[in-house]
């Protein structure tokens, strides 16, 4: 009986990482055509952010093209990283098509709270007019700092009619029990928000929850 349990356990988590395509493709029947590419703007973050959102793409197809990866101007380990992925994935598919762009840091660790909302507005300033530029159809985050002022820039540029963009949100697999500070700002405008432990889903009941996809 405990076997059965731990096979059909680990076949449903071989399963998340489709239904989170499925769920990306759903969100791009939305908005674009069905040969039409989506711009896809990508917020990474120093560490295992990075890790978990590079995971995440390397399950997404050729029509999620260009790829913007914006990333904050002192993160010096996500560059690196950002094109070793890119590499290997031209090995893979022809769309090779990817930009990186910096913003300042939101709010450095250990950063006082009065401090980091001067710093997160500062941000804002940086983040809009990328966003802007750059007019993606599509914002991929999962929990840096630096994901709150480019999903601010891209929230407001959907509400003045300037661009239809849609916001996906996967929480960081390490957060189990409590949202980190960017998901409980983001809660409330992403399109989508996604969390990988039961009991986030519980005390959160917008988010969708797929078991670990990363």
């Amino acid at each position: 009986m405990e076997s059965l349990f731990w096979t059909t356990l680990g076949v449903t988590v071989s399963f998340f990482p489709l239904l989170l395509l499925l769920i990306l493709r759903f969100v791009k029947r939305r908005f674009v055509s069905h040969n039409a590419a989506i711009k896809l703007l990508v917020v990474a973050g120093s560490g295992g952010h990075t890790t978990e959102i590079l995971r995440l793409l390397n399950s997404l197809s050729q029509k999620y093209s260009p790829r913007h990866y914006v990333l904050a101007d002192s993160d010096k380990m996500s560059e690196e990283k950002i094109r070793c992925f890119e590499q290997k994935r031209a090995g893979k598919y022809s769309d090779s098509l990817f930009t990186l762009h910096r913003i300042p840091r939101s709010r450095e660790v250990r950063q006082s709270w009065s401090s980091s909302v001067l710093t997160t507005v500062r941000s804002v300033f940086y983040s809009l007019p990328l966003a802007f530029r750059l007019k993606p159809d599509l914002v991929l985050c999962n929990g840096p700092g630096t994901c709150v002022p480019i999903c601010v820039s891209a929230f407001l540029l959907k509400i003045l009619g300037l661009k239809k963009i849609t916001i996906v949100y996967v929480e960081s697999i390490c957060r189990v029990e409590n949202l980190s500070l960017s998901g409980k700002i983001l809660y409330r405008f992403s399109d989508y928000f996604i969390v990988q432990w039961p009991a986030l889903k519980e005390k959160y009941p917008k988010s969708l929850y797929l078991g670990r996809i990363v």
